[in-house]
């Protein structure tokens, strides 16, 4: 089963100890794809200008991401600048330029309204309502947000809460939106603003997932090397949504499977800038690691 995502398509530029890359392809529907196709066919929605380089739509399209809905608008595409310096898991926000995305409204072809499957990447809560409203046979809606929209567009990303299954969160956004430091208790109270389900990412220390059935914690797997941490949420999401929709089945058994892909795709994909690690690898990667996780992850 096909999975739409929706989000921004970026030209990052991130700084890390390790050194600077200019103009790479990020955005976090370009993470979310690369991590969600090694499960099942990515279709994904974005706006790009008329600045953005011909070599990476080459590229996703080689991947096999389908960018019928994709739509090249006139300016500059959405552009973001980044540092990180010590702490890893704290990015440094130098410069954001929206560019085309200002004014996006999402469009989608006829022949993908009726995919099952969503996922609304961090953006705009209006601009994933818009994309929302014309999809016809959802049955799991996932969402991810961030701190300026939980502080700017509140009222809207809490009525969006309302219409979607899966809320995806970090830990900062998690305290912000539910007013609770304890992340427990932050879990339970996002739960009841709608989502049957909470994954709460708390960076190198794991994820938690809440739900009214059961709470499953996993810890992250343990990477030597962080080159470049951006994308890795929405890398993670991507592991996640995209073994649920190959699975077809919503059960605990697929869930915890689900975390432990996004959980594993994600390691991926910090050991290299942009998409650099996450856009080589080959599920038979992931396979070999997800073996060795569960021998670290396991006790009797």
């Amino acid at each position: 089963m096909s999975v739409v995502v929706l989000g921004t398509v970026a030209l990052d530029t991130v700084k890390t100890p390790y050194g600077r890359r200019s103009h790479i392809l990020g955005g976090s529907a370009a993470h979310f794809a690369m991590s969600a196709r090694l499960f099942t066919p990515v279709d994904l929605v974005a706006v790009i200008g008329d600045d953005f380089p011909g070599r990476y739509l080459y590229f996703l399209r080689k991947k096999g991401i389908n960018l019928d809905s994709v739509i090249k608008e006139n300016g500059p595409t959405f552009q973001w600048e980044g540092e990180y310096k010590k702490d890893l898991n704290v990015a440094i926000t130098l410069k954001t330029e929206l560019g085309v995305l200002a004014s996006f409204r999402p469009h989608i072809r006829e022949t993908q309204r009726n995919i099952r499957h969503i996922f609304l990447a961090n953006v705009d809560p209006d601009i994933q309502r818009h994309l929302l409203g014309r999809m016809r046979s959802a049955q799991l809606i996932g969402l991810d947000s961030m701190n300026y929209w939980i502080d700017h567009k509140r009222r809207s990303l809490l009525s969006l809460l309302k219409k979607v299954h899966i809320y995806v969160a970090n830990d900062q956004e998690a305290r912000s939106l539910s007013a609770e430091n304890n992340l427990l208790k932050a879990a339970r109270c996002l739960c009841a603003l709608g989502p049957r389900m909470v994954l709460i990412k708390k960076g190198e220390h794991g994820t938690l997932f809440y739900s009214k059935s059961f709470i499953f914690l996993l810890p992250a797997y343990p990477v030597e090397r962080v080159i470049d941490p951006t994308g890795a949420g929405d890398t993670f999401a991507g592991g996640f949504m995209g073994y649920l929709a190959k699975s077809r089945s919503i059960n605990q058994a697929s869930i915890k499977k689900a975390i432990a892909y996004g959980t594993i795709a994600a390691s991926f994909n910090v050991e290299g800038f942009g998409l650099e690690r996450s856009g080589s690898l080959r599920i038979e990667e992931l396979e070999r690691r997800l073996a060795g996780f569960k021998r670290l992850a396991s006790f009797k």
